[in-house]
């Protein structure tokens, strides 16, 4: 984790202060004097609804610059927890005018906590600002940086003739995005001094255009040699058009770049025409002589893409002429593809050229039993029936579906983790902790997040259990969820399921006519009981509802709502409730198509269903040979997370209805 460096810190305020005078330095003193006194009061030292109102007065009096009431408010909140984030914004509204000494103090003051480190890198970009070059170099710290104050430092080095610095700046050019504008006068002068050589600027052209960054890989161009932009421009064009390929006598020239233009062009070739890829992949591969690593990684390339265009042939027969392209990757979309066709030779064949870890996953060892039954059930029951036994001590999708077939109870170890009393104190009084929990409470969630991820990185493993205790008694299900993925935990149900807002889910089951493991397994899977949760899709809430889903659904039954409505949990987990329910009639009942539905959509469902009889697969093959890698574990996890809910309600409900195992898809 990074740590503040507060030799690095006093460095730059002897030379803006020159000798600290005794007065300072009895300032300095006091401000860790403080700190202590202030870590060590009792957490209920005033009444905590008091604190919280003159908390917010100061924060309105800093909002109008109203210093010397800040000033007055403050002093009566010695004892609370959020005193930082106003001591932090006093010094933030004031940067421009503010003493070193003061920034000095805030950091000895709250040594390793969340919002010292952010001061610090915001003091450095002042520090930058102000050109105090000299000070940006001493107080820059390697353990709380970024790119943007990486090329500050470095440009500090360079006004203070180190010219040594050139040496660092090549990894922060040659990247596959652009970089901070802080940057740009650090490279300018790497540029001029004659650093940026040929073989540089390709490098990161090739990164930027694999990126998909083409303006910038355009850019960068026109930053070679005279020599060299006719290749870039060349490589540039078969980007957009891979098929000038077809005309391999622009390409004949024997050199790595052209090779590596080549086999760029071939996989995004692919990605549209995998049949067309590979026939000019055959006549490119007697025309040059590529690097070993590369064909193999080309020819990997376009096998999965012919298996996902539906050239199985062509791909297999790519696979079988060149064995070491047998990657997991490659293997498993062969087996998905035979799994497709129901060649349950070709799944035990696939199944076998799987690497051991892979092979000894519960899946494949799931699908090689079901391989094995369906071949000759006679003669492979024992040695299936071993292996479904295997897979079903699982607390897992395929170990329930195991037990299924098997007809055993499911494998559900619960095995809660306990917290001596001594550690729950230790933890529950930790600065970050009390800060977090503050946060929580006054609807600053975006804070309470960022302190609590600050301090949990910080903590040993049975400081994050309890941690994480605290956080689900707290009723931040996500949080406490997280600690048990921190660690690595997995069989503490109670934790990773909680039953949260069970009230809201039971109400909307009960009007609705779901199951509430269902709702329970929908609200884990989307967002982890986080009622403020914002997708980058815009999805909003428990149940990740698009807003214009949550307003069709809202008018079906006679309600508006607005975006921030979506935020409410009971209103999230009704109407999610009631769009669930939509799609679950939508499917006739299948609870496997209206999850499928809920995360990709009832029409992209729709066109996965086989409409020819004949065509149609088992309710396990579709889940497992469903075309987006996302909702085929969504599908999984939704469906398992039930049979979990199940158990932590009380209410053992099958994995599979009888209806969706009977109903071929």
């Amino acid at each position: 984790m990074p740590r503040i460096n507060s030799q690095a810190i006093q460095r730059p305020i002897a030379r803006f202060c020159g000798t600290l005078t005794k007065t300072m330095a009895l300032g300095l003193a006091l401000g860790l004097s403080s700190s202590l006194a202030w870590a060590a009061a009792p957490s209920t030292i005033a009444d905590k609804s008091e604190q919280r109102k003159l908390y917010d007065q100061a924060q309105k009096a800093l909002s109008a610059s109203r210093y010397s009431e800040y000033r007055n408010l403050v002093a009566s909140l010695e004892h609370y927890s959020l005193k930082p984030y106003l001591e932090y914004r006093y010094i933030r509204r004031r940067l421009s005018r503010v003493s070193p000494v003061e920034v000095q103090q805030f950091l000895e003051q709250y040594p390793e906590s969340y919002l010292a480190e952010k001061l610090e890198r915001v003091w450095l970009e002042k520090l930058s600002e102000r050109r105090q070059w000299q000070s940006v170099q001493d107080f820059y710290n390697p353990d709380n940086t970024s790119a943007e104050l990486t090329c500050y430092y470095l440009r500090a080095r360079l006004i203070n003739g180190d010219t040594s610095a050139f040496a660092d700046v090549d990894e922060l050019w040659n990247i596959n995005k652009s970089q901070h504008k802080a940057c740009d006068p650090l490279f300018a002068a790497w540029q001029k001094a004659g650093y940026l050589t040929d073989d540089i600027a390709w490098q990161r052209f090739e990164k930027t255009l694999k990126a998909r960054h083409r303006s910038l890989a355009r850019y960068i161009s026109r930053q070679m040699s005279p020599a060299l932009q006719p290749l870039a421009n060349l490589y540039y064009q078969v980007d957009r058009n891979p098929k000038l390929l077809l005309n391999m006598s622009r390409f004949s020239d024997q050199s790595d770049r052209m090779q590596a233009l080549i086999l760029h062009g071939l996989e995004r070739l692919s990605l549209r025409d995998a049949e067309t890829a590979i026939d000019l992949w055959h006549r490119y591969d007697a025309q040059q002589l590529f690097d070993d690593q590369a064909r193999r990684d080309t020819q990997g390339y376009i096998a999965v893409r012919l298996l996902r265009q539906g050239h199985t042939q062509q791909a297999q027969a790519l696979l079988a002429s060149t064995p070491s392209l047998n990657t997991q990757s490659v293997t498993e979309s062969l087996l998905r593809d035979a799994l497709r066709n129901q060649d349950w030779d070709g799944v035990l064949r696939w199944v076998e050229t799987l690497p051991d870890t892979a092979k000894q996953s519960e899946r494949w060892q799931y699908w090689r039993a079901r391989a094995l039954v369906q071949t000759d059930p006679q003669e492979h029951a024992k040695q299936a029936r071993e292996l479904y036994q295997t897979v079903a001590n699982t607390r897992s999708f395929y170990g329930f579906l195991a037990a299924d077939i098997l007809g055993l109870e499911y494998q559900l170890l619960d095995r809660p983790l306990e917290v001596s009393e001594p550690l729950h104190q230790q933890v529950s009084q930790k600065p970050g902790v009390l800060r977090a929990r503050e946060l929580l409470i006054i609807g600053d969630n975006l804070n309470a997040r960022r302190e609590w991820y600050h301090i949990t990185q910080q903590m040993t493993e049975p400081e994050v259990v309890a941690a994480g205790k605290l956080a689900e008694s707290w009723g931040w299900h996500r949080n406490g969820i997280q600690a048990m993925i921190q660690i690595r935990y997995w069989d503490d149900l109670g934790i990773r399921f909680p039953l949260a807002y069970r009230e809201h889910v039971q109400s909307t089951a009960k009007d609705t006519a779901l199951e509430p493991h269902l709702l329970f397994a929908i609200a884990r899977q989307e967002s982890a009981f986080t009622p403020d949760a914002r997708s980058s899709a815009g999805a909003l809430g428990l149940m990740q509802l698009l807003p214009s889903t949550a307003k069709q659904t809202a008018s079906r039954s006679g309600m508006q709502v607005s975006n921030h409505d979506l935020l409410n949990p009971q209103t999230n987990i009704a109407l999610g409730g009631r769009y669930l329910n939509q799609l679950m009639g939508e499917f006739n009942d299948n609870r496997i198509l209206a999850a499928a539905a809920y995360n990709a959509g009832p029409n992209r469902v729709k066109q996965w269903l086989n409409q020819e009889e004949s065509a149609r697969l088992p309710y396990d093959v579709w889940i497992e040979t469903i075309p987006y890698r996302e909702t085929r574990g969504y599908v999984q996890n939704v469906l398992a997370y039930s049979v979990i809910y199940g158990y932590r309600l009380g209410d053992k409900r099958p994995f599979i209805r009888d209806q969706e195992a009977a109903h071929s898809l």
